[in-house]
């Protein structure tokens, strides 16, 4: 098993053991900020290798993708899992959306098994993680005069995630790779170290949310589950209808397999206050980021293998 998965299964024990090991908030928020940087610039560099215009259907693709599946996850929430509106809009809303931290522990994973895939995946990781918000909203509220959209609009478009992402994006798109070469060391080398960190605090946090599963039952572990493998066959499908190579379709089945939980819960107490974070952190968190990080990315890689055949 990669070290990086052994870092996130010590965090996890260490988190259900009621261990006393923490890591400094600070120290959380600086890896976090280099691994969204260095996601960043790597899709910047290679973003400098394309035309911007040859990107434009992959990007409707995913935008149109990251709408689509809050919407598919609605109503089960809603009638099958009997979740009052705000709530089962507001979890739809995370599983429309996209985990930065899952993106990280996949990149390291398929570097090590040499699997290729197309380089503009953080451009669109960055496009899929707004229009699920939107979605969400709309289905919890509708469009209504009390919607905060300019709060929102902060929240989605200048959030720390997004700004980070993007503004790596421009520096290595800009400077390329000769130009990043004075700060390779610490972006680049240490890529793998930063995210086994980052990765052990995950799994203190995951384990926190753990607990609520006692209260939420078996439906939200069904969900967390089921839904992250449905919506990989939908990534699947999409990176094969868009011409993508196999390990780019497995990777944005990966990224559309992924749930939220930093840019979506903020906007969602910005615009559904009502909807208890607590269900909607224990299902992305403690229960599909566990499944992806532990099991889920070798699945996808084996569903898009299947939808392309042999």
């Amino acid at each position: 098993m990669d070290p990086i998965i052994l870092f996130f299964i010590l965090g996890l024990s260490a988190g259900i053991l009621k261990s006393e090991l923490r890591l400094p908030a600070q120290i959380y928020e600086f890896v976090s900020i280099l691994l969204l940087l260095t996601i960043g610039m790597k899709g910047g560099i290679e973003l400098a290798k394309q035309s911007p215009s040859s990107l434009i259907p992959d990007m409707l693709a995913v935008i149109a993708m990251g709408a689509l599946l809050p919407l598919v996850a609605f109503p089960v929430l809603l009638y099958l899992g009997k979740f009052k509106r705000p709530d089962a809009a507001s979890i739809a809303a995370h599983y429309g959306s996209v985990s930065v931290g899952t993106y990280a522990v996949a990149v390291a994973y398929y570097e090590s098994k040499n699997i290729s895939y197309e380089e503009h995946m953080p451009l669109l990781l960055v496009m899929l993680e707004i229009p699920a918000i939107l979605v969400g909203i709309l289905l919890a509220r509708g469009l209504s005069r009390d919607t905060k959209w300019r709060s929102v609009g902060h929240e989605v478009f200048l959030g720390k995630g997004i700004v980070l992402l993007v503004g790596g994006l421009f520096i290595g798109w800009i400077a390329g790779p000769e130009g990043l070469i004075t700060i390779e060391p610490l972006f680049f080398d240490l890529f793998k170290g930063i995210l086994a960190i980052f990765l052990l605090e995950m799994g203190l946090i995951a384990a926190m949310q753990l607990g609520s599963l006692k209260k939420y039952g078996l439906f939200l572990i069904a969900f967390g589950i089921l839904m992250p493998i449905f919506s990989s066959v939908v990534g699947s499908i999409t990176g094969l209808l868009l011409g993508l190579s196999i390990g780019g379709a497995a990777m944005l089945a990966t990224l559309a397999a992924s749930a939220s939980y930093i840019a979506v819960p903020a906007a969602m107490r910005i615009s559904v206050p009502e909807a208890n974070p607590t269900l909607s952190l224990t299902a992305s968190l403690g229960i599909t980021f566990t499944f992806n990080v532990i099991f889920g990315i070798p699945i996808y890689i084996e569903i898009a293998n299947f939808i392309y055949g042999p």
